[in-house]
């Protein structure tokens, strides 16, 4: 799940009451035949996205005003969770554009049959370049992040240990107990993070890795939300464990009130680099409201409310960043990469074996 910490911290649980109060928008959604559900169908538009999303009002608003549309969110839940329901529900769609789908988790929805072709017609070509040629013109990248371990810099200090700056180094003696991740099969950090340690170890041995790291005492969290805030003591809610899974723009949060610092790091030697898209989903009931909503999330007003908003990079290279980033939020020069290829075959295989190594 993406870094989202400018807005309140959702569950998942909440999320799913949310989903249940929103059924009968859902059905509406999902093509009524009355006369009030087609004359609401050309103004009312549906966003299916994951728990962490988050949009400034005055820039939605302005969307709504300039299209005549309204935008109403449903989120079901993680990033995981979230494309577990769009294919679970495709033939019902649950709205009429999804935000969320990652690099990770994508050419599953798409060779599902999830989404329907469409990206905007002056996408910028180094955006685009952000979709593989499996997704090109089905899947719309909308920002871009790092997801890297995190560091509470303080409780290293206070306790006079040496932080860790490697993949290899997280499974020393010197740091059992310490770190939370996320599972993968729930959470997109969490088989981010997976995808990294098969980049880095290889098909071979990334499985022995991850028996090490069982060994040293890693807890494993199923969203990325509790990882942050409810394991990670870097967060000040509470958390016990200084090394948690999360990303390389994290620590641009927990800046001190005079901004000279931060209290907590990036490991930027421990990235995969997560891309996030938006798509036009099958059986619309507003395609092309969906289709001005997507070129929205790739314009220059939305993608400048990213950083802010998101805590993630956007994916137009040349929108303005905010001025602490350089020196508190840099991407990883060298981020560990797995082919998305590899990634579309092996997924599922992947999740199982991490299961039965690390869980079971």
């Amino acid at each position: 799940m993406t870094h989202r910490t400018s807005r309140p911290r959702t569950t998942t649980a909440a999320a799913g009451v949310a989903v249940v109060a929103l059924l009968p928008l859902l059905a509406a959604c999902g093509g009524g035949s009355g006369p009030d559900d087609a004359a609401s169908a050309s103004d009312t538009l549906t966003l299916v996205t994951h728990d962490s999303f988050a949009v400034s009002d005055d820039v939605l608003a302005a969307f709504e005003k300039e299209s005549g549309l309204t935008v109403k969110q449903v989120a079901p839940g993680d990033a995981g969770t979230l494309v577990n329901q769009l294919v679970l529900t495709k033939d019902a769609p649950l709205g009429d554009v999804v935000f969320g789908v990652d690099n990770t988790y994508a050419s599953r929805v798409v060779d599902a049959g999830v989404f329907q072709k469409y990206q905007p017609a002056d996408l910028d070509p180094r955006v685009a370049a952000y979709a593989p040629d499996d997704l090109a013109g089905t899947l719309t990248p909308v920002d871009v992040g790092d997801v890297c371990m995190n560091l509470d810099d303080g409780w290293f200090e206070k306790n006079d240990v040496t932080p860790p700056a490697t993949l290899e180094d997280l499974a020393k003696p010197a740091y059992q107990d310490l770190t939370v991740v996320t599972n993968p099969a729930t959470s997109s950090p969490g088989l981010a993070f997976l995808l990294a340690t098969i980049g880095a170890f290889g098909a071979d041995g990334w499985q022995g890795y991850w028996s090490d790291l069982r060994a040293n005492g890693v807890k494993v969290a199923e969203s990325w939300e509790d990882a942050y805030y409810v394991d990670f003591s870097g967060a000040g809610e509470g958390g016990k464990r200084p090394i948690a899974l999360s990303y390389a723009t994290s620590p641009a949060f927990t800046v001190t009130d005079d901004g000279k610092s931060s209290t907590t790091s990036a490991m930027l030697d421990t990235c995969f680099r997560q891309v996030e898209y938006a798509g036009v989903l099958t059986g619309a009931a507003n395609p092309e409201g969906a289709e001005k909503l997507v070129d929205f999330l790739t314009s220059e007003a939305f993608q400048a409310d990213v950083p802010g908003q998101m805590y993630m990079y956007p994916a137009d290279p040349g929108v303005e960043l905010p001025a602490d980033w350089q020196q508190f939020a840099p991407l990883a020069d060298k981020p560990f990469e797995v082919a998305p290829a590899d990634v579309a075959a092996h997924r599922d295989e992947w999740i199982e074996q991490w299961t039965a190594t690390v869980v079971d």
